[in-house]
């Protein structure tokens, strides 16, 4: 099988192989940073991916790739509400399966460090 690595950047499978967990902590700083909470950031990654408090800490203890992690996810079925740019691309329009599941948590991570409103977010709104 070819893979054709001019298709997208060559690091795409260098996130792929990234753990959530390393991640996370990244997440937390920067919404804390404008201040919003862990709990609102928890709010988020449980609406995008169906993961409740325990499921998100033994997420975060497995040491799962993001892989695994949106593998064992349960996506919102209103993720393609999720629309606009985070880091240079636009989020609808990414081919990769995973790699537009990545960008869509980080896109709410993004609005929610804004000042977003919660409901605005979670695009209940």
């Amino acid at each position: 099988m070819h893979v054709h690595h001019h298709a997208y950047p060559g690091d795409v499978h260098r996130i792929y192989r990234m753990t959530f967990a390393s991640v996370y902590p990244h997440y937390v700083t920067k919404v804390e940073r404008k201040g919003r909470t862990v709990a609102e950031l928890h709010e988020v990654i449980e609406w995008l991916t169906g993961f409740d408090e325990a499921a998100l800490q033994a997420q975060i203890a497995s040491e799962n790739t993001f892989e695994q992690f949106f593998d064992d996810a349960d996506l919102n079925p209103n993720v393609s509400k999720i629309t606009g740019v985070i880091c240079g691309v636009r989020v609808e329009e990414i081919e990769e399966p995973l790699m537009q599941k990545i960008r869509y948590l980080d896109k709410l991570v993004d609005e929610l460090a804004k000042g977003k409103a919660m409901q605005k977010v979670l695009r209940a709104a």
